[in-house]
């Protein structure tokens, strides 16, 4: 069928399976941070690939990728390199990623991270998060990255919306 829809001129629909965000990490600390999210907050690791040519040049191979899973949601973490024309750069100003962990437990997640090596950046507060105005600490781990410990949405029952 897709191949007659290809010949008669209909194109198929694109569906992604995931979408995996990439940690840059300052070379050669993502095997630290690896470490760290295992540890802070439970990730588990699915995978991690090692630059092969690096690994014989050097003390310290770089991590091309680790994949860590946290629920059912997975990232990666990479080692950043300045001579790497893939890899972002990381400028003032430029744009930037908050990641989001739902639990219930917030203040055991927060104590967890914190005992882990991250920093607590505000006092819970009441957020619109997701229309919950649930709790939310937020913390920056050894890394720079922000991360928001969230409590999950509360179901809220609506009159009908318009579309």
């Amino acid at each position: 069928m897709a191949q007659e829809d290809a010949k008669n001129g209909v194109k198929e629909e694109v569906v992604f399976a995931a979408m995996k965000p990439r940690l840059y990490v300052e070379a050669p600390k993502a095997k630290d941070a690896v470490q760290f999210y295992k540890t802070a907050f439970g990730a588990e690791e699915v995978n991690r690939t090692v630059h092969p040519k690096r690994k014989a040049e050097q003390e310290l191979p770089l991590l091309l990728s680790a994949e860590l899973k946290l629920g059912y949601s997975s990232f990666l973490v990479t080692d950043l390199v300045t001579d790497d024309s893939l890899s972002p750069v990381k400028t003032e100003g430029s744009g930037g990623v908050t990641f989001c962990l739902e639990t219930e437990r917030v203040e055991a997640a927060v104590e967890k991270a914190v005992g882990a090596g991250a920093i607590p950046v505000d006092e819970a507060v009441g957020c619109g998060y997701g229309g919950s105005g649930g709790v939310v600490k937020q913390l920056k781990d050894p890394y720079g990255n922000v991360w928001l410990i969230c409590a999950p949405p509360k179901e809220v029952v609506s009159a009908d919306v318009e579309a």
